[in-house]
């Protein structure tokens, strides 16, 4: 059996991070920077080193890994980059839990002390771009080779990430988006044993979770130690949403007409999607700490045999609950395999990303804007690219004489793998290659993510905001997000009653989603028509 792992799509999950844009001065550039970007007759070309001056430093404001083991900042893939670069980097890593309540702040308070910072979400509505933050890094392009070529090779993202003003101001990481994305996934031994399909209903799922709740699955002699299903609260919109016809995961979807709706204010759909997680909670089907359950747990307790059933990034398929099973053995009989969507009234369907990912800004206020984009642009050059992807030459993977890369044993090893510091979208602009993924997984997750593909839509379309628009979201959005899943909560575990469902939908009325509605409309409107 052939071994291989994956490179980390990291979840950002779910998750992924967006960025905020913001105007600069132009004249950042000028011979205030040249001290620390080189002597005068040095010429950055797009290739290492990115300058010739000793000493020459930056400041990145960046996020942790999503691996709890894992130091980003000294992974070996992270201090090559910087070490070719011949820069020397002071990193500011803040958690990557809470990236994005931390570092909103500091923005917005003007306490982002950074040369180089990645942003906390992706500022559709432009406000950091209103607010001046960032520098127009199209105002630097005669610095910037690799990422303008990149630009030319992409011309949708290029059209994506230019702001209202005609600047652009993010470097963005991509997400693959159909390829390795979040799904079910069930213990092929669990499902053998018990002599049953992976369900493709939720009637099939409910009676599956009630034969693992009573029966010993992991043989131990103790038939109460089984916990049926093990799943994030941030995967639930994913796993049963589209059952009932909805995107909770966009949030706003548009139906067969282009007609604009907000899925968690449909009054019907809706209302049966929190009623049947309500049910399952009640039976215990549902943990009562699904709310706290981290990816930690999980794998301990796929470690332990104690779960059957989980939802994730495909990426955890084979490289880490398949991995930590004590009995899995390569193969997919004896591994956490991924299933088909749920369907319940509605198609079932999976929600795939838009390929914008984690954004690099460059703030307006840095005394180093020239060198801080050109550090940016290496770090899209295709050699550094390659090395996120496939990891250090001889270490992670060797190249055979036909000029094909190939992993080696060591990066059959995920702890191993991420700790060199694989695909390190948490401190640069990595782009997910599904090559190097299919190179990494085992031959079956390949197969089955090949498989998967069919059922994945395309996610709510990254579209800029208007300074109009950007008003009206950034006035409610956030009260309304925070309303609903906090209402969510609360309906799902019984500490609101069903009975109040209609004052949720009266609260969301009374939040103005109706006017963010619009505006979501107008956007979804021009989408359509830039297609045509």
């Amino acid at each position: 059996m052939k071994k291989k792992q994956m490179v980390a799509l990291g979840l950002a999950a779910v998750m992924t991070a967006g960025c905020m844009t913001g105007c600069g001065g132009s004249d950042s550039g000028s011979a205030g920077n040249a001290g620390n970007s080189g002597s005068s007759g040095f010429t950055y070309t797009g290739t290492a080193p990115i300058t010739d001056a000793e000493g020459a430093s930056l400041k990145i404001l960046a996020e942790t890994s999503n691996y709890t083991t894992v130091d980003i900042a000294n992974a070996e893939i992270v201090k090559t980059v910087v070490a070719n670069s011949g820069v020397n980097v002071d990193w500011q890593l803040v958690d990557y839990g809470t990236y994005a309540d931390s570092v909103g702040p500091m923005l917005t308070t003007g306490q982002a002390d950074a040369d180089i910072i990645l942003l906390p979400d992706q500022d559709q509505n432009q406000v950091y771009i209103k607010s001046g933050l960032f520098e127009p890094l199209d105002t630097h392009f005669d610095q910037m080779p690799n990422f303008t070529k990149w630009l030319d090779a992409n011309p949708v993202i290029k059209a994506e990430i230019t702001a209202e003003d005609g600047h652009i101001y993010y470097v963005p990481g991509t997400n693959v988006g159909k390829d390795y994305q979040p799904v079910l996934m069930y213990n092929q031994h669990w499902l053998d044993k018990a002599g049953k399909e992976a369900p493709t209903t939720l009637d099939e799922l409910v009676e599956l979770l009630r034969y693992y709740k009573e029966n010993d699955m992991n043989d131990n002699g103790d038939p109460n130690d089984e916990i049926p299903m093990s799943i994030m609260s941030d995967f639930l919109p994913y796993m049963f949403g589209p059952a009932f016809g909805l995107d909770l995961v966009s949030g706003f979807q548009a139906d067969s007409e282009g007609n604009v709706t907000y899925a968690a204010a449909d009054s019907e759909k809706y209302k049966k999607y929190l009623e049947f997680l309500n049910d399952l909670y009640k039976e215990g089907l549902l943990e009562q700490e699904y709310t706290s359950l981290d990816r930690d747990q999980i794998t301990t307790r796929c470690a332990n045999d104690t779960t059957g059933i989980t939802f994730d990034f495909s990426w955890s398929m084979s490289m880490t609950f398949s991995a930590a099973l004590p009995y899995y053995d390569g193969t997919s009989a004896t591994a956490f395999v991924g299933g088909a969507p749920l369907s319940g009234e509605y198609d079932g369907f999976y929600v795939g990303r838009v390929e914008l990912g984690n954004m690099f800004g460059v703030s307006a206020s840095s005394k180093n804007i020239e060198l801080a984009c050109r550090f940016l642009d290496y770090s899209m050059s295709e050699s550094c690219q390659e090395m996120y992807q496939w990891g250090i030459e001889g270490e992670s993977y060797t190249v055979d004489g036909s000029g094909n890369k190939v992993y080696t044993e060591k990066a059959s090893d995920n702890d191993w793998l991420q700790q060199l510091g694989i695909n390190p979208s948490f401190v640069f602009p990595a782009q997910q290659s599904v090559a190097s993924t299919d190179a990494l997984v085992a031959d079956w997750h390949a197969e089955n993510n090949a498989w998967q593909e069919q059922f994945v839509t395309d996610p709510w379309p990254f579209i800029y905001s208007t300074t109009e628009e950007s008003e009206v979201i950034n006035t409610y959005m956030t009260d309304i997000e925070t309303y609903v899943n906090e209402n969510a909560t609360a309906f799902i575990t019984g500490t609101k009653p069903m009975g109040d469902f209609d004052s949720y939908i009266t609260g969301l009325d009374a939040l103005k989603l109706s006017e963010v509605q619009t505006v979501r409309q107008n956007q979804y409107n021009r989408y359509l028509s830039a297609l045509q």
